[in-house]
């Protein structure tokens, strides 16, 4: 069931703006007590905090995220569609620029309303293992171990621009913009490969009605059915900002002032996230471990490829120097 945190202190962002208050939508699963580990999940982009949902394969008994062993928390993100809220008095209407770093102090404020001071398992993929980077990084002692899928440490020229191109068919339409701004998401979370197995052999002799292109028409039809338009361009936005070294000094020499035990788990096939993004983070975290999944579902399978997640993230737990 999902759950609500006002915090009705002023709220300002990286860009300087403030906020009266936010309300930060959560679920949360399991028992909450002296024992038990706690495992906290950054969700991806479009995702909600409802973790069953959308990562059932790796939610349930005997798998990485199980109840009976841990209490599970996913808050939804900060400018997302599905319950977390800002208000200001600002009469500026224009949309709020929000940073991952922002995000990242959201869910930091929603750990200390809920007394959560030890956190097992800081677990998240794509836009979600860039927040768990910044939480990481301003909680380290707090955080016995990351698990961080197809992700970065800065987002690239590569992901801006694939993101400005889903930005611009939202602002030529907003209403459908969507639609066209999944498509081309799509592009970047398969691949060649992947997409050759939407057509059937008979299909290469049509003149139309292919299935890549009813394929990419279903994508984009789903998500305006459960997302917005303002939200897309919003976290599109956030995740365009992310940049661990941001003011920090140089991203490798930041990267490595986080002492956390890091199992970074990097897909094959992934065009958007590429295997050398993990790569260099694995480089330059001080106590890291790299795995790469060899898939053909491109970014995707950081979602799809749930039978060997769990089987490595299982290893990483089981490893002897991550014992509860």
């Amino acid at each position: 069931m999902i759950k609500y945190f006002r915090h009705s202190s002023v709220f300002e962002l990286d860009s300087g703006r403030r906020f009266d208050s936010i309300q930060i939508a959560y679920h949360s699963f399991g028992t909450f007590k002296k024992g038990i580990p706690v495992i906290w999940v950054c969700h991806a982009l479009t995702a909600n905090s409802d973790v069953s949902e959308w990562w059932a394969g790796i939610f349930g008994k005997d798998k990485t995220l199980d109840t009976e062993k841990y209490f599970i928390v996913c808050a939804n993100n900060l400018g997302s569609c599905y319950g977390t809220s800002f208000e200001s008095s600002d009469s500026n209407e224009d949309l709020p620029l929000i940073s991952i770093r922002d995000i990242a102090r959201s869910h930091i404020l929603l750990m200390q309303y809920l007394g959560i001071g030890s956190i097992f398992m800081l677990i998240g993929g794509s836009q979600g293992g860039q927040i768990a980077l910044e939480i990481a990084y301003e909680r380290q002692q707090q955080i016995r171990n990351m698990v961080l899928l197809a992700t970065n440490a800065r987002h690239s020229a590569w992901g801006i621009a694939f993101n400005e191109a889903q930005r611009l068919c939202i602002e030529s339409n907003s209403e459908e913009g969507i639609r066209a701004a999944r498509a081309i998401a799509m592009l970047s979370y398969r691949n060649y490969e992947m997409y050759s197995r939407t057509e059937k052999v008979e299909d290469y002799e049509k003149i139309s009605d292919y299935g890549a292109a009813a394929y990419q028409r279903y994508q984009g039809e789903k998500l305006k059915v459960r997302f917005n338009s303002k939200a897309y361009l919003i976290l599109s936005r956030a995740m365009d900002s992310h940049n661990l070294g941001r003011g920090r000094g140089e991203l490798a020499q930041v990267i490595n002032r986080i002492g956390t035990k890091t199992l970074l788990i990097g897909i094959s096939s992934d065009i958007l996230f590429p295997v050398s993004e993990l790569q260099f983070l694995a480089k330059n975290l001080p106590d890291a471990l790299l795995s790469v999944i060899d898939s053909a579902y491109g970014h995707d399978g950081f979602l799809t490829e749930t039978t060997k997640i769990n089987k490595i993230i299982s290893a990483f737990i089981n490893s002897g120097l991550n014992k509860l």
